[in-house]
């Protein structure tokens, strides 16, 4: 054997290994990490939040631990004095705020389930495959929720008025007069109010849950002859549950900040809405006569029945899905 042939035969050598390049966090042209862009896109919402809605949180639950105390004379200036439990004890004590609170939960366990009924009836009819004018439909319903709710209010307080009101005179002939202002319908007054001006925007919701629904799955049930209302019960209902999980839990929340409608129907309401008729009615009188940390103690009261009842329902709702 030659030795060219043995060089011919001997391996070739590898070229010797590279050093691996060396990792480089990315950067932008202004050269900041790439990773801090979504975070400054995040900022302004983060600051607003935080100033608007957290900080206040925190205010009012640190303000609710004072408590104000006058001098027996009321010759010196109130002072605050650090009382934690004073507030509380005192608005779960006072029966009007007690009273109000019993009168919103009466309210939302009647009006919620009524008004997204209404809604959920509303969006089916318009989603429902022999629907005309689904449009001019959507936007009628839609029209009450952009009237602001101070001015549904006035206009209502002139349809429920005991001089002018027009229901009652179409009423006349059948000799039949509604009480809008007694003291046991002024509650369910308020609720169609309530009820007339969010019924189209839940109603929305629903529709647009409706409408990612597969045509698919509609073609299918309607292929094995199941009718339109076998259709809406057993596979529209079920596909939008999502959606009225979340109009609930607004409505639930909308329920405890029952304020505008009962305040501007107060003044004609013959007294049978008081200034405590809901929770914040009865904050904003506390606030009206000075006494920050009882109006405090009042709303932090409130946060937290809603947290809870909305905690409860979102928990039950979990289970369903589970089962």
């Amino acid at each position: 054997m030659t030795h060219a042939s043995a060089a011919h035969r001997a391996p070739a050598r590898r070229p010797a290994a590279t050093a691996a390049p060396r990792r480089t966090r990315e950067t932008t042209p202004l050269g900041r990490p790439r990773r801090l862009g979504p975070l400054l896109f995040c900022a302004p919402f983060v600051v607003l939040f935080v100033a608007m809605y957290i900080a206040p949180i925190l205010y009012a639950a640190h303000s609710s631990l004072f408590t104000i105390r006058r001098s027996g004379l009321g010759l010196t200036a109130p002072t605050e004095v650090f009382a934690p439990l004073d507030n509380y004890t005192r608005a779960l004590q006072d029966g009007s705020f007690t009273a109000s609170l019993g009168r919103v939960a009466l309210f939302g366990c009647v009006q919620v389930p009524l008004m997204l009924g209404l809604a959920l009836v509303l969006a089916l009819l318009i989603d429902s495959k022999s629907a005309r004018g689904r449009g001019f439909f959507r936007l009628t319903s839609f029209v009450p929720y952009a009237i602001p709710g101070v001015s549904a209010a006035l206009v209502w307080s002139f349809m429920y008025s005991s001089t002018s009101s027009p229901l009652n005179r179409l009423l006349e002939p059948l000799a039949v007069t509604v009480p809008f202002f007694d003291e046991d319908v002024v509650l369910w007054s308020v609720a169609n109010i309530v009820t007339w001006s969010w019924a189209g925007y839940n109603m929305i919701i629903i529709y647009a849950a409706l409408q990612s629904i597969p045509a698919e799955v509609l073609e299918a049930a309607r292929m094995d002859g199941a009718s339109a209302l076998r259709i809406a019960w057993s596979v529209k209902i079920p596909a939008v549950r999502g959606a009225l999980v979340l109009t609930t839990v607004f409505s639930i929340i909308g329920s405890a900040q029952l304020y505008n409608e009962p305040a501007v129907l107060q003044p004609v309401s013959g007294g049978s809405i008081s200034s405590a008729f809901t929770p914040l009615m009865s904050a904003q009188s506390a606030v009206a006569a000075g006494n920050y940390p009882y109006a405090a103690a009042q709303s932090v009261l409130l946060a937290i029945a809603v947290g809870a009842v909305s905690l409860t329902f979102f928990k039950l709702t979990r289970r369903g899905d589970q089962a």
